[in-house]
């Protein structure tokens, strides 16, 4: 069975005059077309790309459902701050960097110009732990059972996430680590508390 065509082909391929079947694309796009069948170049100047037959059928076909979208560590767990704390030897440190590498490879296979420091569709619906993974990877030290550190929490606000830190220096840290990271961020006041959080969010440009 022939492999199916790239998802950027398939769009070429979408994009055809249907009734004609002219072709526009990259000229790498259309002689990979070619090559693989689904179009042929026409002798005559100005010598356009036309679908096949068997380019005809692809577009005539429906899409096949989209494979689910990847995780960057499989069964990992960033820490959102407040849990027992885990292993925090040189094992977990191997763990979480593993983890972040794997974030932005998903982001450079998944954002649509291959982006890296913009999060990804994966980030934007697991925001808590997209958000841990960030700060974790970095080096900022969670909450745990009587030592303080971020906790992260969702919201009611959608693509929003509350990251509680001590005031001051750590509460800055956990704002410039997840603005690196391609999140925006605001400090606010916790009206009840009047304790200082941030509202993080997942820049989209």
């Amino acid at each position: 069975m022939t492999r199916p065509p790239t998802a950027a082909q398939r769009r070429v391929i979408d994009a055809a005059d249907p009734v004609t079947g002219r072709l526009r694309g990259t000229e790498a796009q259309l002689t990979a077309l070619v090559r693989r069948g689904l179009a042929f170049r026409h002798p005559r100047p100005p010598h356009d790309h036309f679908l096949t037959p068997a380019g005809h059928r692809i577009r005539e076909a429906p899409e096949p459902p989209a494979a689910p979208e990847p995780e960057p560590a499989h069964g990992f767990a960033a820490r959102v701050g407040g849990e027992e704390p885990a292993d925090a030897g040189p094992a977990r440190a191997r763990e979480v960097h593993s983890a972040w590498q794997g974030l932005l490879e998903l982001r450079r296979m998944t954002n649509p110009d291959g982006a890296v420091d913009r999060p990804c569709g994966w980030e934007r619906t697991h925001l808590v732990r997209a958000a841990a993974l960030a700060l974790e990877a970095a080096g900022n030290p969670p909450e745990g059972p009587g030592t303080p550190g971020y906790r992260v929490r969702a919201t009611p606000q959608p693509e929003a996430v509350a990251v509680h830190a001590p005031p001051g220096e750590p509460l800055r840290a956990c704002a410039a680590t997840l603005e690196q990271a391609g999140w925006q961020t605001g400090e606010y006041t916790e009206p009840r508390t009047r304790a200082r959080y941030l509202l993080a969010s997942p820049r989209r440009v």
